[in-house]
């Protein structure tokens, strides 16, 4: 799930939000302003609602941001880097480099999520007694209930064990444990996951058949989600299985054809180099890479303005592209790669380019090791 755009860093974390939000956003909003909140305390102005419900809705984003951020923080100090975090339809997500290296850090990353959440339910619950006993606005007080309420429903929901929610990851490091094997562990979380997301897509559907409410649809929906979430975070144990030992050097095409970070865009076009071969290139300046540009990217700069724009002003800047080393794990780089050219991973040794690494190569790999007798595998 790549971020629409990006918010900042928070603790070192690139932090973004996903255009789903904005719909779930709405639905809290709506909800609150149009419903719960009118019913409990009628009466007042449609502003007053409307401030109420959105008020609520930004402060529900950042009860959820707190929880992933405390995934992050924990991850980092058991060893695990973090990519980013992303708000979108159904929570947020944060996406590590690596998996973690046993089964006790698997459960500090997972578990103080679901606990934080739990912690904020309890704090938005004091804090609702608490303006209460001095006679705050009722609107007020039940905006900081409905907050308590809702984030002790998401740690009581996220501790399921069942994949790719915490409890599944509670649930991995425990069959991690018991078995001392961490792809069996994961198919086992993952089989969870898709039995607990058909649950809810029947129970969805019967509660919608039966009373014509729009919750049972969203029950089923989610339950939709966990089921294809599920069943993708399985294949990609699978897949990580396969790439077990195997270096990032081994997957990657070394020496790739660079462009010199001030090379018109107009020249890059023309270039006959560039033309042909690839559709992304690493941009160096003075030999060290600083980014990656598409031919697509060059494209859309206005042919007017090409002679006088730059690669380096269009390229996607080193700080937003995947880096790794070339012993790094293959495994470990999977994950975060996705199809397009602008997600190709750069291979940098102590600051030098030495390779360029797509989807495609990564699955030319994984297609060679299936068809490889174990024996052969040492000759890649």
């Amino acid at each position: 799930m790549r971020a629409t755009f990006v918010l900042g860093r928070i603790a070192g974390v690139r932090v973004g939000v996903h255009w789903s939000v904005l719909f779930i956003f709405g639905i809290i909003a709506l909800g609150l302003s149009q419903g719960r909140l009118p019913e409990t305390y009628p009466g007042r102005a449609w502003a007053v609602y409307w401030a109420a419900g959105l008020c609520t809705a930004v402060v529900f984003f950042a009860s959820l941001l707190a929880h992933e951020l405390a995934h992050a923080v924990v991850a980092r100090r058991n060893g695990v880097e973090v990519d980013d975090i992303v708000l979108w339809l159904l929570g947020g997500a944060a996406r590590l480099k690596s998996e973690a290296s046993s089964p006790g850090a698997e459960l500090r990353i997972a578990g103080v999520g679901p606990l934080v959440s739990l912690l904020l339910g309890g704090l938005f619950t004091l804090c609702a007694w608490l303006l209460e006993l001095v006679s705050a606005s009722g609107i007020v007080v039940e905006m900081v209930a409905w907050l308590a309420g809702i984030n002790v429903l998401l740690a009581i929901f996220n501790a399921v064990p069942a994949a790719p929610l915490d409890g599944g990851r509670l649930l991995r490091a425990f069959l991690w444990w018991r078995t001392g094997d961490r792809l069996r562990a994961t198919a086992g979380a993952t089989a969870a996951g898709r039995v607990f997301g058909w649950l809810l897509v029947v129970l969805g559907l019967i509660a919608f058949m039966r009373t014509g409410a729009f919750g049972g649809l969203w029950l089923a929906l989610i339950g939709w989600f966990l089921i294809a979430a599920a069943t993708a975070e399985g294949r990609q144990a699978q897949l990580r299985g396969v790439l077990a030992g195997v270096p990032v050097r081994d997957a990657m095409t070394p020496e790739p054809l660079t462009v010199p970070a001030d090379t018109t865009v107009a020249g890059f076009i023309t270039d006959a180099r560039y033309r042909y071969r690839h559709s992304a290139f690493p941009v160096t300046d003075d030999g060290a890479p600083v980014g990656l540009v598409t031919l697509d990217s060059a494209r859309k700069v206005p042919q007017a303005e090409a002679h006088a724009v730059t690669v380096r002003e269009v390229m996607v800047p080193l700080s937003q592209t995947t880096v790794v080393e070339p012993d790094s794990p293959l495994a470990d780089l999977l994950p975060r790669m996705e199809p397009g050219a602008e997600h190709r991973a750069l291979v940098v040794d102590h600051g030098r380019l030495v390779g360029i690494v797509s989807l495609s190569d990564v699955s030319r790999t994984l297609a060679w090791l299936m068809n490889t007798a174990p024996g052969r595998r040492d000759g890649l």
